[in-house]
């Protein structure tokens, strides 16, 4: 798959590929792109695997497109949204090890639903 076209919401950035199709993710992932200005979102490269902005030192994949968490969990878009957060003193006051917070967070591992109401929990208390 082959990202041909992009464009951007406040929140999205939007992909067609070459058959057509429609591809979306949150730009909580990638915060350079989230406070960009539009001039600065429109001065990209595609490549042969991603898309590239030099001046703000971002890659997105074609492939990152199709993940299946390309919409951030309540977990992750609290931490994604609130940077200040220091994760390892968080995770070390609720008895977690933040090395599998920061997985939770980054996508690299799951939690369970009743994990994740736990961390939750914890934040908005």
């Amino acid at each position: 798959m082959k990202i041909k076209e992009i464009w951007f919401t406040n929140d999205y950035i939007y992909g067609r590929d070459e058959t057509g199709r429609e591809y979306s993710q949150s730009l909580l992932w990638y915060p350079k792109l989230r406070a960009a200005n539009a001039n600065e979102r429109a001065k990209y490269t595609f490549g042969f695997d991603g898309i590239h902005w030099r001046a703000l030192d971002e890659d997105i994949s074609f492939e990152s497109f199709t993940y299946e968490d390309s919409e951030p969990t309540a977990l992750q878009r609290y931490f994604l949204t609130h940077r200040d957060i220091n994760v390892s003193s968080f995770a070390k006051s609720i008895g977690m090890d933040s090395g599998l917070l920061n997985k939770y967070i980054n996508g690299f591992a799951k939690p369970t639903a009743e994990c994740e109401k736990t961390i939750l929990a914890h934040l908005i208390s």
